[in-house]
């Protein structure tokens, strides 16, 4: 069964906001990397490297459904945030953008009768609620800290971790 052209444009819409979210996620890495918060900066490398992931398996499907792949530009990515937090409340709402999109996507298919598309889109979803939570927990602990050197640099090295961890899954 083809795409709809609907489903298609949506598609490639989301196909355009995961490549956007890599490079709104590169641009809080070089933030990062221009602050002595290297581990909060190797973090939101690996976010990045999951959403050209994400971007690279709806393009796939795409493809497999018989559509036609149409990339869109893809605009500067803000660098400069005010603090730690500022970048990840910041993370936080692109999160929340791209879970919107992705209901969206899942509710046309849905009144499509795209049965294959709503299976398809079940992992995204089950991916933004991780996605949200551990930028939301992250936001949290943050707003515990608020200036405390310490704790930002602790959080920072806890950051490094979670990087070095998913880099070894």
């Amino acid at each position: 069964m083809k795409l709809s052209n609907k489903l298609e444009k949506a598609l490639n819409d989301q196909i355009s906001l995961e490549y956007l979210s890599a490079f709104a996620y590169l641009g809080m890495a070089a933030y990062f990397d221009n602050t002595a918060f290297t581990g909060f900066a190797k973090w939101m490398q690996i976010q990045s490297q999951e959403e050209l992931g994400h971007a690279q398996r709806f393009f796939k499907y795409v493809v497999d459904r018989g559509g036609k792949v149409a990339l869109q530009a893809i605009p500067q990515p803000k660098c400069e945030y005010k603090s730690p937090l500022d970048a990840f409340r910041a993370s936080l709402g692109h999160e929340q953008k791209v879970s919107a999109a992705i209901y969206a996507i899942y509710e046309l298919a849905g009144a499509e009768k795209d049965y294959a598309t709503l299976s398809f889109l079940k992992w995204f979803l089950d991916e933004q609620v991780e996605e949200e939570k551990n930028v939301t927990e992250i936001i949290a602990k943050l707003e515990l800290i608020g200036e405390n050197h310490n704790g930002l640099f602790h959080m920072d090295k806890q950051a490094a971790k979670r990087a070095e961890e998913k880099e070894a899954d």
